[in-house]
């Protein structure tokens, strides 16, 4: 894994730790290929790309902080 996909992937995980502790989420880890992140999502997982793992994330932190 090059640098650039590893430090994406720890912003995602960082991500969603934030939105796990604000329980936005009820989990998250790595998906089986390196390139996907699973998040657990209103009961259920879903396996996103990290870019669309990162934007998700983003989208739901910022829409939990504006309410």
């Amino acid at each position: 894994m090059n640098s650039t996909k590893a430090a994406l992937r720890n912003e995602v995980r960082h991500l969603a730790e934030e939105a796990f502790h604000r329980k936005l989420i009820s989990g998250y880890g790595d998906g089986a290929d390196s390139k996907e992140f699973q998040i657990l999502f209103e009961g259920k997982p879903r396996h996103l790309p990290l870019e669309e793992a990162r934007s998700f994330l983003n989208g739901l932190l910022f829409s939990s902080s504006i309410r």
